[in-house]
C-alpha cells in the first residue's frame, strides 16, 4: 500500500479531523471570558485547505480507499458542495453566536466534525462505514441543535431530533443487518453480487429497501420520516438551522445514490425506482400543503426543505438515465438559495423576533437590498426562471421523463406551483405591507458578505449553469455511464 498516496486521497478528512481538533484544544485551554473571535477564521482556514485538497483529487482515476472509501466524482463534487455551505454559515454565525454563547470555538469545531463525517458518508462504499458515518454526523447534529443551553427552544429540539434519530438508526441498522445475512458481504460490490444470483427474493429485498430507507429518510427529511425537522429547524440557532438544511442532506442523498445505484443495479432497480416515486411524490406534496399554514420563517423553511428533498429524490430515481447531474446541480443551487434565505433571517433575528412572518412587513421599504436578496432565494426555491432553481428543476424533470416517470413529473410541477403561493406570503409581507418598525436593519459585514455570495449564486448559476455542470458532467460520467 502507497501510504503517500493513501494520505493524499484522504487529505480532505485529515484537514477537517485536524482543523477541528486544533480549535477545540486551543478554546480548550484558553481562559473562559477570552474572546473566541479566533474561532471561525480557523475554521473558514480549516474548510479552505479541505476544499483545496479536494479539488486537487479531481480528473484521478476512481479508486476505493482501504477498501471502505470511494474517492470519485461522485464523493468530490458533494464533498465540495458540503465545504462550500458550511464555509457560508461559518462566515454568517459568527454575530449571531456572539450574542447567544460565552465559548463559540467548540461550536465551530463541532461544525467541522459534523463536515468530517459529510465528507465520509459522500464516499462510503462500505455499509458498515454508511452505519457509522451517519451516527458520527447524527451526535454531531443533536449536540449543535441544541448548542445554545439558556434556550428551552434548543434544547427540547435537540431531545426530540435525538429521540426520532436514535429510534431509526436502530430500525436502519437492522436492515443492514439483513442485508450483510442474505449477501454475505459488507461491500457495495460484494451486495451486489450476492443479489444478482437470484436467491434473494423480491419481497425480501424490498423490506431491506424500506428499513434501510427509514435511515436514511431521516436525513434527508422525507416523508414520513420528517417530523424532527419543524421543531429542530425552530429550537435550533439560526446558523445551525441552515446547516441542518443543507449538510444532512448532502450526505444522505450522496449515500442513497450510491447505495441505490450500486448495490441494487440491474433487475432489482425496479423495487427502488417505485419506492422512490411513491417517496418523492408524498415527500414534495406533504411539505408544500404544510407550508402553507406556516406563520414562523423558519419552519416554512424547514417545510420547505421538506418539499426540496421530494424534487431531489427524482434524479436519485432517475440514476440509469443520467440522473445524477441534475441531482448535484440542483443541490448546488439549493445551497445558495437556502442558505441565503437563513443569512436574512439571520440579519431579521432580534431576540426572539424576527422569526415570525409578519416581521418582514414592509421590509422593502427598511431594507431594499435584503428583501431583493430575499426574493431572489424565495423565487429560486419556487424554480422560476431565470434562477438557478429553475435549471435544476428542468434538469431534474427531464432525467425523469427520460427514465419514463411522467406521472411523478406532472406531480413535481404541480408542487412548484403550490410552492409559489407560500413564497409569495413572504414576498407580500416584505413588498406589499407597511412596516412594523421604523429603524433600518443593521447587517453586520460577514452576513452582508454571505448574501451578496448567495445571489451571485443563485443569478450565475441560472444564467451561466454552464460554470458548474461541465464539472458535474465530467464527475458524474467517470461513475455512472450516460450520466
Amino acid at each position: 500500500m502507497d501510504l503517500a498516496l493513501t494520505a493524499w486521497q484522504l487529505s480532505p478528512e485529515l484537514v477537517l479531523l485536524v482543523a477541528g481538533l486544533v480549535i477545540m484544544l486551543v478554546d480548550a485551554l484558553r481562559p473562559r471570558e477570552s474572546d473566541s473571535g479566533w474561532a471561525p477564521y480557523a475554521a473558514l482556514a480549516g474548510l479552505a485547505a479541505a476544499l483545496v485538497a479536494s479539488v486537487s483529487l479531481l480528473g484521478r482515476e476512481p479508486d476505493v480507499v482501504l477498501g471502505v472509501l470511494a474517492v470519485d466524482g461522485l464523493s468530490l463534487v458533494a464533498k465540495m458542495l458540503a465545504l462550500v455551505a458550511v464555509a457560508i454559515v461559518v462566515l454568517f454565525s459568527g454575530p449571531f453566536m456572539k450574542e447567544r454563547a460565552s465559548r463559540r470555538g467548540e461550536f465551530y469545531s463541532l461544525l467541522l466534525f459534523a463536515t468530517l463525517a459529510i465528507s465520509i458518508l459522500t464516499g462510503a462504499s462500505d455499509i458498515v462505514l454508511v452505519f457509522l458515518g451517519l451516527d458520527f454526523l447524527s451526535i454531531a447534529s443533536y449536540v449543535l441543535t441544541g448548542y445554545v443551553r439558556e434556550s428551552k427552544r434548543s434544547s427540547e429540539a435537540a431531545i426530540k431530533y435525538f429521540l426520532y434519530g436514535a429510534t431509526l438508526s436502530a430500525v436502519m441498522l437492522y436492515g443492514l443487518s439483513l442485508l450483510y445475512g442474505l449477501t454475505g458481504s459488507t461491500s457495495l460490490d460484494g451486495v451486489a453480487a450476492g443479489l444478482a444470483g437470484g436467491s434473494v427474493g423480491n419481497g425480501m429485498i424490498l423490506a431491506v429497501l424500506v428499513l434501510v430507507m427509514a435511515g436514511l429518510g431521516f436525513k434527508i427529511a422525507a416523508v414520513p420520516f420528517h417530523q424532527w425537522a419543524p421543531d429542530a429547524y425552530e429550537g435550533a440557532s439560526t446558523p445551525v438551522t441552515a446547516f441542518l438544511s443543507l449538510g444532512p442532506k448532502v450526505a444522505g442523498f450522496s449515500v442513497l445514490a450510491r447505495f441505490l445505484y450500486f448495490a441494487f443495479p440491474g433487475e432489482v432497480q425496479t423495487n427502488w425506482v417505485a419506492l422512490l416515486f411513491a417517496l418523492s411524490a408524498v415527500t414534495m406534496t406533504v411539505g408544500n400543503l404544510t407550508a402553507i399554514w406556516q406563520r414562523n420563517i423558519k419552519r416554512l423553511l424547514a417545510y420547505s426543505s421538506i418539499a426540496q428533498a421530494g424534487y431531489l429524490m427524482i434524479g436519485v430515481a432517475s440514476l440509469s438515465t443520467g440522473g445524477l447531474v441534475p441531482l448535484l446541480f440542483y443541490l448546488g443551487a439549493y445551497l445558495f438559495a437556502n442558505l441565503g434565505a437563513f443569512a436574512v433571517v439571520v440579519a431579521m433575528s432580534r431576540g426572539q423576533s424576527g422569526e415570525d412572518i409578519g416581521d418582514y412587513a414592509g421590509l422593502a421599504q427598511r431594507s431594499p437590498g435584503l428583501a431583493l436578496a430575499m426574493l431572489l432565494f424565495l423565487l429560486s426555491l419556487a424554480g422560476i426562471p431565470p434562477l438557478a432553481g429553475f435549471v435544476g428543476k428542468v434538469g431534474l424533470f427531464l432525467s425523469a421523463v427520460d427514465r419514463g416517470l411522467i406521472g411523478l413529473v406532472v406531480i413535481a410541477v404541480v408542487n412548484s406551483v403550490i410552492s409559489l403561493y407560500y413564497y409569495l406570503q413572504v414576498v407580500r409581507q416584505m413588498y406589499l405591507l407597511d412596516p412594523q418598525r421604523d429603524e433600518d436593519v443593521a447587517v453586520a459585514r460577514p452576513v452582508r458578505a454571505t448574501v451578496l455570495v448567495s445571489v451571485v449564486g443563485v443569478v450565475l448559476l441560472g444564467i451561466v449553469p454552464m460554470l458548474l455542470l461541465p464539472l458535474i458532467e465530467q464527475a458524474a460520467g467517470a461513475i455512472i455511464p450516460g450520466s
